[in-house]
């Protein structure tokens, strides 16, 4: 890890008269005065009579990278302690790479940033007033593919939308799959937070939700992405994706299908996708009717889920989902009173910064002026363990972070199996649709014997229902083939989700442990220090009761 600049070192000399210059008026919060501090802290041990040899101090923790991917740092690297840290626990087992790293190593692209934010104008044509045009936020997309022998550099810009987009093309490509959620579109917080905070925090959310579409080990490598990331231009919204297109095309179709009647058969390529995209409105109705009567009719369907396996795993995931979700709320409190913890500690070091003041002023013995000195000592190592909890509390929320993170992988779970449940519903409709038809093809067929020579207008019909039989039969082909390819999908990516999921929680734990353990053994190296540096006070004390 990089190690952050040491502060810089005061005067020689400096001590007292550094402390009592101090703008304490303008003092408002720990915060504030931090950087006033640094050079103050280096040298307190300098002003003391009693200062014993130095030890090792370096409490901050190096700047992490602007990289989600980093790997779990080693005791030492916790805590910036490099080599030669007098810690005798300073040393342990090199850091190995994170889950997350590997992942990124091995998907398609060396490289994917969301960078440069921009504000545009929206086309003259979308605004309503005339001379107040909307504007928007774009991004520069860049990325490089890993196995490009010429390393080509691909930079687009896209917006938000954009990004809409190529979450609803993934959605329709991918079904069965658990797709990573794209980031919301926080329009509360866009109007609540600064705007350039809201950009920098959309800029690196839209960079993470990249990544995790890399990672994907069927999503990385498809076309989708590659246009995403290469293809210069606005996104285009396809047919499939236009909700607006597809509700008017099916508001359209529908006096059509209803004079029809159960003649009109779903294509064999719209059955593959779900009715509730509005296209086909009457496919809709018929599936709600089938909802219906099996959920509450009481009727059994004519193809029920049979795989128990996935149906246990699917508890268990409900399970799960509900302790995550208790993990979450106490790593959320956790951060939340560590960060307490640390404005606390720099407050009681500046309490103690104004103590130490005070004591001068008023010194007129050498008791005074030692118990001055011993208060800056309590001042140092308390705003020392004030950042010390501030840097622990980052590597908290690093590590931590991953419980927020496999929260969110459970609404693409729930997408998943509801592309399933979608799938199934369709294949049981176009059965009961069959069933339907073939019963009155032999109603019209017991009818039609009754008269002499045949009825040729019911011998007609029943000629086209047979043939809405063979276009339903094909449908049912299609559907019944994109239930079981959505089967497969969720089976191989519960099983990726269950790996995944024991390599993110163990680096987890062990970079959670390694960073709290090693934090505490600093903050108690720094308080050991203080109880060393006033010991000699306490035997002078100790030595003056004696004697009397």
């Amino acid at each position: 890890m990089m190690s952050s600049a040491p502060p810089p070192e005061p005067p020689a000399g400096a001590g007292d008269d550094d402390m009592e210059s101090l703008p304490l008026a303008a003092v408002s919060d720990y915060a504030s005065v931090a950087s006033t501090f640094d050079p103050l802290l280096s040298s307190a041990s300098a002003v003391s009579p009693r200062s014993p040899p130095a030890r090792a101090t370096a409490f901050t923790l190096s700047p992490t990278s602007s990289s989600s991917f980093v790997d779990p740092p080693s005791y030492a690297d916790a805590t910036g302690a490099g080599v030669g840290s007098s810690s005798p626990r300073s040393a342990s087992s090199p850091s190995s790479a994170s889950p997350r790293s590997a992942r990124a190593a091995a998907s398609e692209y060396a490289l994917l940033a969301v960078s440069d934010p921009e504000t545009e104008a929206e086309p003259a044509a979308t605004s309503l007033v005339p001379g107040s045009a909307p504007t928007y936020v774009s991004y520069l997309v860049t990325s490089v593919r890993r196995g490009d022998p010429a390393q080509r550099r691909y930079a687009v810009r896209r917006r938000f939308r954009d990004f809409v987009t190529l979450a609803d093309r993934l959605a329709e490509a991918f079904r069965g799959h658990f797709v990573p959620p794209r980031p919301d579109k926080n329009t509360v917080e866009s109007q609540v937070m600064q705007k350039d905070e809201f950009v920098a925090q959309r800029r690196a959310a839209l960079e993470r939700y990249l990544w995790r579409l890399a990672e994907h080990p069927a999503i990385g490598p498809s076309d989708e992405l590659r246009v995403f990331l290469q293809t210069e231009g606005k996104m285009p919204l396809p047919g499939s994706t236009d909700v607006a297109s597809r509700m008017l095309d099916g508001a359209a179709r529908l006096p059509r299908q209803l004079i029809a009647g159960e003649e009109v058969v779903a294509a064999p390529q719209d059955v593959v996708q779900p009715a509730k995209g509005g296209r086909d409105l009457l496919r809709i109705f018929k599936e709600l009717k089938q909802s219906v009567v099996t959920d509450w009719g009481g009727v059994k369907p004519p193809l029920v889920e049979e795989d128990r396996e996935f149906l246990e795993k699917k508890v268990k995931l409900q399970e799960w989902e509900q302790q995550l979700t208790g993990a979450s709320q106490q790593a959320e409190a956790l951060v939340k009173a560590q960060q307490d913890m640390g404005e606390t500690m720099g407050a009681l070091g500046l309490a103690f910064v104004r103590l130490t003041k005070f004591e001068t002023e008023e010194a007129m013995y050498d008791s005074q002026r030692i118990r001055a000195a011993d208060s800056r000592r309590v001042a140092t190592a308390a705003v020392k363990a004030s950042r010390a909890c501030r840097d622990l509390n980052a590597q908290t929320v690093k590590y931590l972070d991953t419980l927020h993170e496999h929260l969110s992988i459970m609404l693409s779970v729930h997408t998943a199996f509801s592309d399933r449940a979608s799938a199934l519903l369709t294949v049981q409709t176009l059965m009961s649709d069959l069933a339907s038809l073939q019963s009155r093809i032999e109603k019209l067929e017991a009818a039609s014997s009754k008269i002499f020579g045949g009825d040729r207008a019911r011998i007609r019909r029943v000629e086209e229902l047979r043939e809405t039989i063979r276009a339903t039969e094909d449908a049912k082909f299609c559907a019944l083939r994109e239930y079981e390819r959505i089967k497969e999908n969720n089976r191989s990516e519960l099983q990726r989700l269950d790996r995944e999921r024991k390599e993110d929680f163990l680096a987890m734990l062990k970079g959670f442990v390694v960073s709290q353990a090693a934090y505490a053994e600093k903050i108690v190296d720094g308080w050991e220090t203080v109880a060393e540096e006033t010991s000699g006070y306490a035997r002078g004390s100790d030595n003056a009761i004696l004697g009397s």
